[in-house]
C-alpha cells in the first residue's frame, strides 16, 4: 500500500505537468497535441515514445511502456512509488502528510525496512573483506575468472570468511538483535551448534531487488565444500520465485530484448562484455512470476542456457512459460562451449552477438529436440516423428501461423510439405470427432474459487476504452450496464472510477484512476486499456467505427445478462422476466446507429 492519501497523490500530480517532467530526461519535440522523443526505456533510431499534455501519461509504440508522471520515475529512475510521490513534491514545493498507518503497518513496514538495513550491512562487510588480507584467494579466483575491478564493484561482489560466525558478530555489534537475524536468512540457530553464518568461506553475489536494493546473496564455496552453490533461504523480503538476477541493471538497459542465462558468472560475464540485458534465475527453474516479470519489460527473449542435457531440458520447460505471456523465444547455440561465460572468454562478445543474430526460433529448436528421440533411418520411425510433429504443429491456433510454421519445418527437416498439411488436416478432423466430456453442472462455470485468476475480459476493456476515448458514448453504455456488470476486479475499479468521473465532472482522467492502484501489476493493466487499447480503436477505419462499438456493447450486455440468469434456477419467474428483458435490450443495441464512433 502507498503512504499518501489519494489526494495528496493527486495534488502532487497536478503540480507536476508530466511534460515538464520527462523533458528533464528525454528530448521531446511537439508534434500535433502530444510530444515525441526517443523511448528511454529501449533503443530505437526513430521517436516513437509519445507525452500527451491532455491525458498527462506517456506511452511508446514501440515496447508498450506507459503510465503516468508517477510510472516514468519509478520505471526510469527505478523508485519505488512513495519515493515517486516524495520526489515530485520536493520539486513542486510540496510538503507531505504522511498517511496514517495503523500499529501494525507500522510495525511490518519497519520490520522490512530493518531487513533491508541487515542485507545492505552484510553486503557492505562482504565486500570489505574481499578487498582485505582475509579475502585476497576468493580476489584471485574473481581476477582468473577474468572480472575487472569496475565489474566487482558494479557487482558488489564480496567474500565471507572462513569463520562461521563473524558476519554474526559484527551484525550483533551493528546492533541488531536475534529476532532479526533469525529472519534475514544469514544466520542460522542451532541447538546443537548454537549460532552460524549461513554463509563462510565463500565468494558472495549480492541479489538485489529492481530498485537495487540487497534483498538476498548467493555463494559460491571456496575450495571442494558442498553445496558448491548456496542461495539465501526465502524471507519477508526475498521471494525466489519473484526476482531474477541482474534485473536491476538489465532494466536500464537500451537493447530491446532481454537474455536469460542459468548463473550469477553468466550474467555477470554477458554485462562485462557490453549485454547489459542478461538476467538469471537464481539457480532455480524458471517461474512463472519471473516470466511475468520479463513480460512486462520486453517481448523480446533470447534463451542463453547451458548447452548440456540439463540446460536442453530448461529451455523446453521455459519455452511454453513464455509462450504463455505472448513472448516468441529464441535459444542461443554456444557450442562447443557449455555456457556464455566460457563462450565470451573463448571468442569474445563480437562472436557472441553473432550468435544472437544466428539464434534459433523456439519451435525449431523444440522439433530438432524431438527427432533426437527417433532413429531417421528407420521408415517407421520417421514416420512416428513426422506425426508427433504434425500434432505440435496443430498446438498452433492461427492458420496462418500453423502454414508458416509447416513450410518452415518442412524445408528444414526434409519433410513434404504437402503430405505435412494432408497430416495436419487429418489429425484436426480427428481432434474434432473426439468425444467431448459435458459439464452436467452449469454453475461451476460461473461460480469459480476465488483463488482461481481471470484473465481480463477483452471485451469488457475494449468498452472502458470506447468510454474513456469518446465520454459522449457513455450514455449509452450506461443506459445498459452499471459499474458492478463488469468483471470483479480491476475492470470494475476502472469502470466504477469512469462513471464517477464523467457523471461528476463530464470529463475523463485516466492518470487519476491508474495512480488509484497500488500494485505496479494493476498500474499497468489500466494504462493499457487507455493507450494500446484506445489505440487499436482509434486505428479501427471510420466507416466500421460505429458497427465495432455496437459489437462490443452487445457482447458485454449479453455476458451481464447470462451471468445473473445462470445464477437462477430454471423455474424462478425472474428468469423468464431477465431472458425477455435481456432480448429486449439485445434488440434495441442492435437498432444503434452510432455516427463516426
Amino acid at each position: 500500500m502507498s503512504y499518501y492519501d489519494q489526494d495528496t497523490i493527486e495534488e502532487v500530480r497536478r503540480a507536476n505537468d508530466i511534460v515538464d517532467v520527462i523533458k528533464e530526461y528525454v528530448p521531446l519535440k511537439k508534434s500535433g497535441s502530444n510530444y515525441f522523443g526517443l523511448c528511454p526505456f529501449h533503443g530505437e533510431k526513430t521517436p516513437s515514445f509519445s507525452v500527451s499534455p491532455s491525458r498527462q501519461m506517456y506511452h511508446c509504440f514501440g515496447c508498450g511502456a506507459s503510465g503516468t508522471v508517477y510510472q516514468f520515475m519509478e520505471n526510469y529512475l527505478h523508485m519505488s512509488f512513495p519515493e515517486a510521490v516524495e520526489a515530485l513534491a520536493s520539486r513542486a514545493g510540496i510538503t507531505l502528510k504522511k498517511q496514517e498507518l495503523t500499529g501494525e503497518q507500522k510495525r511490518k513496514n519497519d520490520r522490512k525496512k530493518t531487513l533491508l538495513a541487515v542485507q545492505k550491512d552484510a553486503a557492505v562487510y562482504f565486500y570489505s573483506l574481499l578487498h582485505s588480507p582475509h579475502g585476497e584467494k576468493c580476489l584471485e579466483y574473481f581476477k582468473k575468472r577474468g572480472l575487472s575491478d569496475e565489474t566487482m564493484t558494479k557487482f558488489g561482489l564480496g567474500y565471507s570468511d572462513m569463520y562461521s560466525n563473524d558476519l554474526y558478530q559484527y551484525l550483533k555489534k551493528k546492533g541488531y538483535s536475534d529476532d532479526i537475524l533469525r529472519d534475514s536468512g544469514l544466520v542460522t540457530f542451532d541447538e546443537r551448534y548454537g549460532v552460524r553464518d549461513k554463509f563462510f568461506n565463500r565468494a558472495m553475489f549480492p541479489v538485489m531487488d529492481q530498485y537495487s536494493k540487497v534483498i538476498a546473496f548467493g555463494g559460491r564455496v571456496m575450495g571442494d565444500g558442498e553445496p558448491k552453490y548456496l542461495n539465501s533461504p526465502e524471507t519477508d523480503i526475498f521471494h525466489k520465485s519473484y526476482t531474477l538476477y541482474g534485473l536491476h541493471l538489465a532494466r536500464r538497459t537500451r537493447r530491446d530484448y532481454f537474455i536469460l542465462c542459468e548463473g550469477y558468472m553468466d550474467v555477470i560475464a554477458l554485462h562485462q562484455a557490453g549485454f547489459d540485458c542478461a538476467v538469471a534465475s537464481l539457480g532455480t527453474s524458471l517461474t512463472p512470476g519471473q516470466t511475468d516479470i520479463i513480460a512486462r519489460i520486453t517481448k523480446n527473449v533470447y534463451l542463453s542456457y547451458d548447452s548440456d542435457g540439463a540446460g536442453v531440458k530448461a529451455i523446453l520447460r521455459a519455452i511454453p512459460m513464455f509462450r504463455a505471456k505472448g513472448i516468441t523465444p529464441r535459444i542461443i547455440h554456444m557450442d562447443p562451449y557449455k555456457d556464455p561465460d566460457e563462450f565470451i572468454k573463448a571468442l569474445g562478445a563480437d562472436e557472441y552477438q553473432k550468435r544472437i543474430d544466428e539464434a534459433e526460433n523456439f519451435f525449431i529448436f523444440e522439433i530438432r529436440q524431438l527427432q533426437k528421440n527417433y532413429d531417421m533411418s528407420d521408415p517407421a520411425a520417421r514416420t512416428q516423428f513426422e506425426t508427433e510433429t504434425a500434432k505440435k504443429l496443430l498446438e498452433f491456433k492461427i492458420e496462418l501461423e500453423r502454414d508458416n510454421y509447416t513450410d518452415t519445418v518442412c524445408r528444414e527437416f526434409s519433410i513434404p510439405v504437402d503430405a505435412m498439411k494432408s497430416l495436419i488436416r487429418r489429425l484436426a478432423v480427428e481432434e474434432m470427432n473426439r468425444p467431448v466430456r459435458i459439464n452436467t453442472r452449469p454453475d461451476e462455470t460461473v461460480h469459480r474459487p476465488d483463488d482461481v485468476k481471470k484473465k481480463d475480459d477483452p471485451d469488457e476493456m475494449r468498452l472502458l476504452s470506447w468510454i474513456a476515448d469518446r465520454p459522449d458514448l457513455f450514455g449509452t453504455v450506461s443506459e445498459y450496464l452499471k459499474p458492478e456488470d463488469f468483471d470483479d476486479g480491476i475492470l470494475q475499479n476502472i469502470a466504477t472510477q469512469l462513471y464517477d468521473q464523467i457523471e461528476h465532472n463530464g470529463i475523463v482522467s485516466p492518470a487519476v484512476i491508474i495512480d488509484s492502484f497500488d500494485e505496479v501489476d494493476d498500474q499497468n493493466r489500466a494504462s493499457w486499456i487507455f493507450h494500446e487499447n484506445v489505440r487499436s480503436l482509434q486505428e479501427t477505419p471510420k466507416e466500421e467505427k460505429g458497427k465495432a462499438f455496437v459489437i462490443t456493447l452487445t457482447k458485454v450486455v449479453k455476458k451481464s445478462y447470462d451471468k445473473r440468469i445462470s445464477t437462477l434456477d430454471a423455474t424462478d419467474m425472474d428468469r423468464f422476466s431477465l431472458i425477455k428483458e435481456e432480448k429486449e435490450s439485445l434488440d434495441k443495441i442492435a437498432r444503434l446507429r452510432i455516427a463516426d464512433a
